[in-house]
C-alpha cells in the first residue's frame, strides 16, 4: 500500500538549490542508487550480464513526476553519497544495504550542486524485491534492461544511463 504524504522522510538537507536558470533538490547535493541484477555468466562466474535494474516510477507531484528513475534524494549535512543513496533506497524502495555490493559512482557536477549515482549490484545468493515504500513512488520494481528504453525516463537519468551501465558491467 502506498504511503501517504504525511509519511515523507524529512532531513536537514531537504530544500531547493538554484543553479543558473533551474533548480535542484538537496541543499547539500543529492544521491541515488542504480541497482542491477545479473544473469548467469557463460563461464559460470557470478558476474554475468546485467538483466534488470530497480527503477522508481516517480509520483506525479514530485519533480519530473511521472517519469522513471532511481530511488534517491537529498543528502543530509555531512552524509556521504554512498550512505545517502543507501538510505534513500531503503526509505523509498525497501532495499537493505546488506544485500548490495557497491561497484562505483557517477557524478553529475553543477558546481554549486551535485548528484551522485551510486552503482551497485545484488550480492550473490541474496534475493532483493523492491517495493514502493513511501509516497514519492507510484511503483518501484525490477525492470528488464530491454524494457528501459520504452519508459518515460527522468531526463538526467536518461542522459547518464550509458555511463551507469558501463560502471555496472563486469571487466
Amino acid at each position: 500500500m502506498p504511503a501517504t504524504p504525511s509519511q515523507h522522510h524529512r532531513h536537514p538537507g531537504d530544500g531547493w538549490v538554484r543553479c543558473g536558470d533551474h533548480r535542484h533538490w538537496g541543499l547539500h547535493g543529492a544521491a541515488g542508487l542504480f541497482l542491477v541484477r545479473r544473469g548467469p555468466a557463460p563461464d559460470g562466474r557470478t558476474d554475468g550480464p546485467v538483466t534488470a535494474v530497480v527503477l522508481q516510477h516517480r509520483a506525479a507531484w514530485s519533480h519530473e513526476g511521472g517519469t522513471w528513475g532511481i530511488p534517491g534524494g537529498a543528502l543530509a549535512p555531512g552524509e556521504s553519497a554512498v550512505a545517502g543513496a543507501q538510505r534513500e533506497a531503503a526509505e523509498e524502495a525497501g532495499l537493505d544495504r546488506v544485500h548490495l555490493r557497491v561497484l562505483g559512482e557517477h557524478l553529475l557536477d553543477h558546481g554549486s550542486w551535485s548528484y551522485t549515482t551510486v552503482v551497485a549490484d545484488v550480492r550473490p545468493g541474496t534475493g532483493v524485491e523492491p517495493a514502493a515504500t513511501d509516497a514519492e513512488s507510484i511503483a518501484v520494481r525490477w525492470v528488464p534492461v530491454a524494457e528501459i528504453a520504452g519508459l518515460p525516463l527522468h531526463p538526467a537519468f536518461a542522459a547518464a544511463l550509458d555511463d551507469l551501465f558501463a560502471i555496472a558491467s563486469p571487466p
